[in-house]
């Protein structure tokens, strides 16, 4: 049994029709985990009558009451999915759409890899933003560098660090070994810790070549030397470096993923409080995601 579990917060409806509609016809089950949305006075329960009538068991509705963050409404979606039983969970986003076949895609790379005598962690698709050109999406560390894996062929699998969280499709037996998401991150960075902790436990994450997903990376990019670099909102920036520092502090993850992806946060750090807007919002946040992470002040801002 496959279980995907979807996340919403203040979800676009129609993206959202769109992304349930195509998940109905690639997995068993689906778990809308909701962070406490109400929208024009109406509950998303009331909306998921109304557009998914008769849907029975095969989509559940959870609401949280509030917003919990990301990491804890996907444990408790995976709580669910375990709960009925599941075999792999798959996450989504809610500004995601997968190709008709990306689900079996992925699974049948899961196959492959168990089949060649690896530990999978995860497989997750090759994902397009349609708002920018943007690279191959999956990311590696080689030396002192961050990488982007190309895709050579388009049956191509290939050995990542992470995978972004929307699209992943994980065995349950690898999510009972690893543990859960970091739900003191709250949003940001989430899915590269678990990625990380997988690796550190002998697991290894694919990225799947011939598996395509629409996602929407951030708010409207900023054009900047020829490049669309996505932007975020200045308490998004601040998680991203307070979890990035906190991560970075830990003892499991490699040295030279660290340093990696340390002089890329130095970089975002000063693009954002350069190009963001205003600069200085996006400067304040950050800097104090700096002071948090270092102090270990987790969990929702307050």
């Amino acid at each position: 049994m496959i279980v995907a579990v979807v996340v919403t917060y203040l979800p676009d409806h129609h993206a959202l029709q769109r992304l349930l509609a195509a998940m109905l016809l690639q997995v068993d089950r689906i778990v809308v985990v909701d962070n406490g949305s109400i929208q024009a006075g109406t509950e998303l329960a009331g909306w998921l009558d109304v557009h998914f009538p008769g849907r029975g068991d095969a989509l559940v509705f959870v609401p949280l009451g509030r917003n919990f963050g990301i990491a804890a409404a996907q444990n408790r979606g995976i709580a669910h999915a375990r709960q009925l039983g599941a075999r792999y969970v798959l996450l989504s986003d809610q500004d995601s759409l997968p190709a008709a076949d990306m689900v079996a895609r992925l699974k049948a790379a899961v196959e492959s890899r168990r089949d060649a005598g690896l530990r999978v962690a995860a497989v997750g698709p090759r994902y397009v933003d349609e708002r920018q050109n943007n690279p191959p999406p999956f990311i590696r560390v080689s030396g002192m560098r961050v990488e982007r894996v190309p895709c050579t062929c388009p049956d191509a699998i290939v050995e990542v660090d992470y995978l972004i969280a929307s699209g992943c499709l994980i065995p349950m037996e690898t999510l009972d070994a690893v543990g859960d998401m970091a739900e003191a991150l709250f949003i940001d960075y989430v899915d590269i810790e678990w990625g990380l902790r997988a690796a550190h436990h002998g697991y290894q994450s694919f990225g799947v070549c011939s598996a395509g997903m629409r996602h929407d990376l951030g708010e409207t990019p900023v054009r900047f030397l020829g490049r669309q670099i996505p932007m975020h909102s200045p308490l998004r920036h601040y998680y991203h470096v307070r979890n990035a520092i906190w991560l970075y502090r830990q003892t499991w993850p490699r040295r030279d993923w660290k340093l990696a992806d340390g002089w890329r946060l130095l970089l975002k750090y000063g693009f954002y409080s350069v190009f963001g807007k205003p600069w200085w919002k996006h400067w304040q946040m950050m800097s104090l995601g700096v002071w948090h992470g270092l102090t270990g002040r987790m969990g929702p801002y307050r």
